[in-house]
């Protein structure tokens, strides 16, 4: 599962999806044409994230984990507003399409989470089952928005400035990329030198970190503020498919209270997970507890 080459693995592929606005790249574990699960990661990782689910998961799905746009080997277009989330919805509809299915699974990490609630709630027709690991619905986000976690995530007010956040993470040899995936864990062997070189590796190339920061400057509004997206949130945007939210409760940016009642924004059948001693990375700091929740979610 190389960054940037052809390598695989004995069960994970890697290739390109050229849709009609935007080239993506992504890895791939198990049958085409089988039922589609699609894998979306948040910032500032790339589809490698996945490394522990793809192949499981590949043993009875067609597994797809994008490079989202901005990140690694896919497209990074220039303006901050190409990063806005209806953008990123449609590149999941698009690549839904590309493979040929109807509907998807969609499970989604931080960034890719919050994707994937607004995918779960703009198309329900295309999302069959719906996992979110760490982050809740927006109107979920403003409803339990309280002084510590604004104090948690300074980090987005931060990221509204030009330049410097990326002077910040880059700065002696992107020390702050070997902060987060070293220090900002509750798993302290969740990730070795390997896996912090790659993430390195895609961060490095040319436009990746500042797309990946446009993420923050493009959407910021519609998770703090009022106008247009609180009227949003005044209807029922309930999903009505079944829903998995996942949860590590050691999370450094997302505190326990900020995703209560999580469940009052889901119609269909709702199922919790709550890791009281794992971080934020929970794909990779509970691989074993994770795997399994998903593999009964989807199974059933």
């Amino acid at each position: 599962m190389s960054a940037g080459t052809s390598q695989t693995t004995s069960s994970v592929r890697e290739g390109y999806a050229q849709l009609e606005k935007i080239r993506l790249h992504y890895l791939e574990s198990g049958e085409p044409g089988n039922e589609l699960v699609l894998l979306l990661h948040g910032f500032p990782e790339f589809s490698y994230s996945w490394r522990h689910q793809l192949p499981v998961l590949g043993e009875k799905y067609h597994a797809v984990a994008p490079d989202l746009r901005g990140y690694n080997l896919s497209d990074k277009p220039p303006r901050v507003q190409d990063y806005a989330i209806d953008a990123l919805i449609a590149d999941a509809i698009a690549l839904m399409d590309y493979f040929g299915a109807a509907q998807a699974n969609v499970i989604g990490h931080d960034w890719g989470a919050g994707v994937a609630w607004a995918i779960a709630q703009k198309h329900p027709e295309r999302v069959s089952r719906l996992a979110v690991m760490q982050v809740p619905p927006a109107a979920v986000w403003r409803k339990n928005m309280s002084l510590r976690q604004l104090m948690r995530s300074w980090y987005m007010l931060f990221f509204q400035m030009p330049r410097i956040p990326e002077w910040a993470i880059s700065r002696k040899n992107y020390e702050g990329i070997d902060r987060t995936f070293r220090e900002m864990v509750v798993n302290k062997k969740a990730f070795d030198d390997e896996d912090v070189r790659r993430y390195k590796e895609a961060i490095q190339r040319p436009g990746a970190l500042t797309a990946g920061i446009n993420y923050y400057r493009a959407n910021l509004k519609r998770l703090t503020s009022g106008g247009k997206h609180q009227r949003d949130a005044a209807v029922d945007r309930r999903v009505p498919m079944p829903t998995l939210f996942i949860f590590g409760e050691q999370d450094f940016a997302i505190i326990p209270r900020t995703v209560r009642a999580v469940k009052d924004y889901v119609s269909g059948p709702y199922t919790e997970l709550r890791l009281p001693n794992c971080g934020h990375w929970v794909q990779n700091e509970a691989v074993e507890e994770v795997n399994q929740a998903l593999l009964s979610f989807l199974g059933n």
